[in-house]
């Protein structure tokens, strides 16, 4: 993608003339769209839209592209996001023990496959026990946190969301439970991931209470915290189908390559600008 191409996620009331308005406001701001993909979501009444686009050489300057944009805003009721393609976000890990996730994470930022600026990796435990993760010189903050000292570990991780200016928050198999203030915080920015079984296995080893019960499917969902537990708007979401021949071992073995696999999918869209907030849902354009 070019250097120069930039990324508008809108999303307004639905009415006829949407597309053509922002197609000819590009072309008269001398752009050239590079890609576009739209949803007329007719049970909310919402339009949903993305469009990479490029400024040409005999283009408006940025600025006045992104002031054009703005006043179709009020015309249209429209809430949106501009910014160029090249500029990575920042990002936050957080994590627990159990630190498969994370390791993917920062194999997949360090070879380029997803772009962002990591900003500081937070965990709950001493680093001695992240052995499968090269964290090498990024920041590191051990946070121990106890019931007592819950608001205050919170407190510290939001003061280091803010001198870091993190964009994004990844719970990389962070286990614990935020609370509703520090969710509300991070509303439509931190990224959750967690095993998914019908029926749903609640409480400690997830994956033998599945076994036990003979499941067929495991699966794992990445979604956007809320103050209701592992409900929030779905990003993506993966299954894998399970025989009676499968020990719980076997089970937690293909549940971290599912986990794995869905939250860096999940991550790299909402990095993309291709995941937005429709109510409970998400429209999520799939690149």
């Amino acid at each position: 993608m070019s250097d120069r191409s930039m990324i508008l996620a809108l999303s307004c009331p639905d009415r006829p003339g949407i597309v053509s308005a922002v197609s000819s406001l590009l072309f008269e701001a001398g752009c050239n769209i590079l890609d576009a993909q739209q949803f007329d979501d007719t049970e909310t009444g919402r339009f949903f839209m993305r469009v990479v686009f490029c400024r040409l050489d005999h283009a408006k300057s940025e600025a006045d592209v992104a002031a054009s944009i703005e006043d179709l805003a009020k015309k249209l009721e429209m809430t949106f996001t501009l910014r160029q393609s090249s500029v990575r976000k920042r990002v936050m890990l957080l994590v627990s023990k159990f630190d498969h996730c994370l390791a993917d994470l920062l194999y997949r930022w360090r070879i380029g496959e997803l772009p962002m600026e990591v900003t500081a990796i937070v965990c709950n435990h001493s680093r001695e026990h992240l052995v499968s993760s090269d964290i090498g010189d990024l920041p590191f903050y051990h946070l121990p946190i106890t019931k007592q000292t819950k608001m205050e570990q919170e407190a510290r991780i939001w003061e280091l969301v803010q001198e870091t200016n993190t964009e994004l928050v990844v719970l990389a198999r962070y286990m614990q439970i935020l609370s509703d203030g520090f969710s509300a915080k991070l509303s439509g920015r931190c990224i959750n991931i967690h095993h998914s079984f019908l029926p749903g296995f609640k409480g400690a080893k997830p994956y033998h209470q599945a076994h036990e019960r003979g499941v067929k499917l495991i699966g794992a969902t990445a979604h956007y915290v809320t103050s209701d537990l592992d409900e929030g708007p779905i990003i993506e979401q993966d299954v894998e189908r399970i025989t009676h021949r499968d020990t719980p071992d076997d089970l937690v073995r293909k549940g971290r390559d599912i986990e794995r696999r869905v939250l860096a999918s999940a991550v790299r869209h909402h990095l993309e600008d291709r995941v937005m907030l429709n109510g409970r849902k998400t429209v999520v354009f799939i690149g």
